[in-house]
């Protein structure tokens, strides 16, 4: 194995920590706002609140602070990896197809995946904008 294919027990140790915390925090937003209706608004909305943190942590840790090395698999990959859920909005997905709402299925399959994606941009833009950073596009910048 490589040296860059090797990942030390301490940015493990951080992953699954911030795993673990994600993934209780999410559950606890599972059963504050228990699920109603026909879409999954509680996973839409810890899909969505999670891109958003993503998108602000990634300027903070990119373009404000001089991040510690366990910053970003801690908070990234470990809490909002955690908090995030891909397998329950496949099974939710799966779920409104196989019961025949192909429509709300289709559109909770793509309505989460833009609305994920919106939510990363505005929290880059908004992180941007608040910390001061936000650049101007010039003629090199494209």
């Amino acid at each position: 194995m490589t040296a860059k294919a090797r990942v030390g027990a301490d940015v493990l140790g951080v992953i699954a920590l911030g795993g673990a915390i994600g993934a209780v925090t999410r559950y606890g937003v599972s059963v504050w706002v228990p699920h109603s209706g026909a879409i999954p608004w509680q996973t839409l909305a810890v899909n969505v609140i999670g891109c958003f943190l993503i998108g602000v942590l990634m300027v903070c840790i990119t373009e404000i602070w001089v991040a510690h090395r366990l910053l970003r698999p801690f908070l990234g990959v470990g809490i909002l990896g955690g908090f995030t859920t891909m397998s329950t909005y496949a099974v939710e997905v799966r779920t409104l197809l196989e019961s025949g709402r192909i429509g709300c299925g289709l559109g909770y399959l793509g309505g989460t995946v833009v609305t994920g994606l919106m939510a990363v941009v505005l929290g880059v833009g908004a992180t941007r904008w608040v910390s001061g950073t936000a650049r101007r596009l010039g003629a090199g910048d494209e």
